[in-house]
């Protein structure tokens, strides 16, 4: 029983749930101000996989001069 109650508190908001958070977020920070809040996010979602990305490039490029340099010095 104590492992359902774990499993259950752990688990996604239903639709009623989901109702009573959007209203409790519109309440707290009124209706002016949701529109910058989801502006900064959309932002910091931006710039994260902007990051993500970059990093992934870096790596990439890494790899393929690692292994240019290594077919360099086996052909030497």
């Amino acid at each position: 029983m104590m492992i359902l109650n774990s499993i259950l508190l752990l688990s996604m908001p239903s639709g009623g749930e989901w109702l009573w958070i959007i209203l409790a977020i519109v309440i707290l920070f009124g209706g002016r101000k949701i529109p910058e809040l989801a502006k900064g996010l959309g932002k910091g979602i931006r710039e994260f996989n902007d990051a993500k990305d970059g990093i992934k490039k870096e790596i990439e490029n890494g790899a393929k001069e690692a292994s240019a340099s290594n077919t360099n010095q086996q052909n030497s």
